[in-house]
């Protein structure tokens, strides 16, 4: 528990919190140290607005209340609360905001004898005082309640009553008047503890003490913890308890709030019910919060390991480096020299890299382990109303201190290799131009999840060197599956970290892996990838590949031709696998034109009739006139052709035994126009059957 010390400590005083208030901005401070701070704005200057402290301000009212900024030379905020140790002498004397620091003791003209203040009694808080939150600088000004419209902060004080009860070595007496004795017993109906002496002069068992529970310290100290707090009442109407809770301003309040109060339009629910709602989600959130401490302790361990590393490999290197250079003759000394400062350098640059990060990392969680232990005993607490005034807060900072363990953050800012190697081959002559070369192969390349996608039957692969690599790297090279789990192969050789793979199969799953190399030979490969492929094909007419006489319109999709004669153009896409459907709609069909349409192999004859030699496979002119649809269904799986004319399924099966790579192909002249039609689902009335054991696939 030692590491929750520093969240019980005022940030005023540094001592621990007595009788601590709680802030509008949810933080904490000593009763007594929040008047010390107290300053005083000018009468002419003070806002209109009597805003109230404590429970009447909001978490949105900080919009207003930074105009209190308006008063600030400087517009900092309190700097430090040093100067708050002994109170300034007079009113005038300026605090480091800005504004006039409002002494503890205000010369007050003569009271009549009945009102005068009763002894021991506080001075009372002059009008226009502001109070500025000493962790995060918000300035508020006091209404006519002053400090006493601030709710009390009962669950940390119980906190800090536990927490200095457990570091006590022993209880004392409390009764003795010099030295206190160790303390033997405690009364749990008088709720003291005594020792032996005292024990038998106070509390003699006898009379009415006879009935009294006396009970050893240990459990004493027990039953005090777990003893029900007194009921909390409200800031606002101090004879009432606190029995609801509003939603909207975030805090609990009584039947006369809402009763009276600007709470009445509020919604409000029972505090027993708001109570356990958030102590489930602080709780929730101390589990994200205990895995990154987890995770935090074992990235120090690897971090003091890599220290014992950096610090053997750096030995072993220099040990190396000397010997070396110990063996080539005088002309080497000052260059030898020149090179172990380099590598003092680098050792000593890897140690305050990583030593660094620990010292970051150490006290990060040590106050991440704080928060949590605090925060338990926050959840230990039987107060609902005490635990609510925090509770959003601490949930706040438990997110808050989560995100500061992100991405990133456990990781290692320095490797603990020495990647530079000493070549001892030169000659003599070139001893001038000793230096260290890199000797090792590339590292795995990391491939980019955020920039690899398919589309169609295409993949878009991107990657990169790890960044704490510094082995140079000539090339890549990128290989891919079949689509099939077959073996792995070669498609991108070359310097570029990303590359664009087309003609991939449809609805086929891939696995990509890449590996660097240089002259020293090749790396370890990537992380597999695993890629989908487009389950249904979008595909346009290719021009590239079309005849000159074809006409293409309607961004490729809708062709015509302008030759009497028959041309034929192709789509951009190839089937060799998977079952897929196209349908053509005729816009135009003048003087009985012979259109065929079909599926093409890519070296087909471009200038004749589809299907006239054995490169295509068609459907002819059969019943097609303006405004019919054919419809081409290709299913390798049965490696077979069908088509269909206005929906109408044309004969059982046109071409069996299909096998090999396929484009969907169409040829016609200029008395025709047809456009495309892709992406389309299989007709209702096909079921894919299984593939044919017999069948292969290019």
């Amino acid at each position: 528990m030692d590491e929750m010390e520093e969240e019980l400590k005022c940030p005023v005083c540094g001592s621990f919190y007595r009788e601590p208030i709680i802030l509008p901005c949810s933080h904490n401070i000593c009763q007594a140290c929040a008047r010390n701070i107290l300053v005083q704005t000018p009468e002419a200057e003070s806002p209109q607005s009597s805003r109230a402290s404590g429970s009447g301000v909001s978490d949105y009212d900080y919009l207003d209340l930074d105009k209190m900024s308006l008063y600030s030379e400087a517009d900092s905020g309190y700097g430090s609360y040093g100067g708050f140790v002994s109170t300034p002498t007079t009113p005038c004397q300026k605090s480091p905001n800005g504004v006039r620091v409002f002494p503890p003791t205000v010369p007050q003209p003569p009271h009549p004898q009945h009102l005068l203040p009763q002894p021991g009694s506080l001075p009372p808080i002059p009008r226009n005082s502001c109070i500025t939150c000493p962790q995060c600088h918000r300035s508020l000004i006091l209404d006519e309640r002053g400090l006493r419209g601030f709710p009390k902060n009962r669950v940390l004080e119980g906190v800090v009553d536990r927490y200095q009860q457990s570091k006590a070595a022993a209880l004392k007496c409390q009764l003795c008047e010099k030295s206190p004795k160790e303390a033997i017993v405690m009364c749990e109906q008088c709720d003291v503890f005594y020792c032996d002496p005292c024990r038998l002069r106070c509390h003699p068992p006898r009379g009415p003490l006879a009935k009294h529970r006396l009970v050893p310290p240990a459990q004493g100290r027990i039953s005090r913890r777990t003893s029900p707090r007194k009921i909390s009442t409200c800031t606002e109407h101090e004879l009432e308890n606190l029995s609801m809770y509003c939603v909207q301003c975030k805090m609990p309040v009584c039947y006369q709030c809402l009763e009276e109060g600007k709470h009445g339009t509020h919604e409000v629910k029972a505090l027993g019910a708001m109570w356990k709602l958030h102590k489930g989600q602080l709780s929730q959130a101390l589990n994200g919060l205990s895995d990154r401490a987890s995770e935090a302790k074992e990235f120090l361990v690897q971090l003091r390991n890599m220290v014992q590393h950096i610090q053997e490999n750096g030995v072993e290197f220099e040990a190396c480096l000397v010997a070396q250079c110990d063996a080539l003759i005088d002309a080497l000394n000052r260059r030898k020299a020149q090179l172990l400062s380099r590598v003092n350098k680098e050792h000593e640059h890897k140690l305050k890299v990583v030593r660094d990060q620990i010292s970051h990392c150490t006290v990060k969680l040590r106050q991440t382990t704080g928060l949590m232990e605090y925060c338990l005993e926050v959840i230990k607490e039987n107060d609902p109303s005490g635990f609510l005034q925090i509770s959003d807060a601490l949930i706040r900072r438990v997110h808050m201190t989560e995100s500061q363990w992100g991405k990133g953050t456990l990781t290692p800012r320095m490797t603990s290799d020495f990647d530079l190697t000493l070549d001892s081959g030169p000659l003599l002559q070139t001893i001038h131009q000793l230096d260290f070369v890199q000797m090792k192969v590339p590292a795995a390349p990391m491939l980019q999840l955020e920039e690899c996608c398919t589309q169609n039957n295409s993949a878009t692969l991107s990657w990169k060197q790890p960044p704490l690599s510094t082995i140079a790297v000539e090339g890549y090279i990128l290989e891919l599956d079949d689509g099939n789990g077959g073996p792995f192969r070669e498609v991108y050789v070359g310097s570029e970290t990303i590359c664009t793979v087309d003609g991939l199969h449809f609805n086929s799953t891939y696995k990509a892996r890449v590996k660097a190399f240089n002259a020293s030979g090749v790396g370890q490969y990537s992380k597999t990838l695993i890629m989908q492929t487009s389950e249904i094909a979008w595909f346009t007419f290719d021009p590239a590949s079309a005849h000159p006489d074809i006409i293409l319109s309607n961004d490729n999709l809708t062709v015509t031709c302008n030759s009497y004669d028959d041309r034929v153009v192709m789509g951009n896409s190839a089937f060799s696998r998977g079952v897929h459907y196209w349908e053509m709609t005729v816009d135009r069909y003048d003087n009985h034109p012979d259109p065929a349409f079909g599926i093409a192999r890519g070296d087909v004859l471009k200038d004749v009739m589809l299907g006239k030699d054995d490169k295509a496979w068609a459907m002819t002119d059969g019943g097609i006139s303006k405004g019919a649809t054919i419809g081409v269904l290709l299913d390798f799986t049965r490696r077979i052709v069908i088509f269909l004319l206005n929906d109408e399924q044309q004969g059982p099966v046109a071409f069996e035994a299909i096998e090999g790579l396929y484009y969907p192909a169409i040829s016609l002249n200029r008395n025709v126009q047809v456009t495309l039609h892709t992406g389309l689902p299989i007709p209702d009335f096909y079921t894919p059957g299984e593939a044919d054991p017999t069948s292969s696939v290019c």
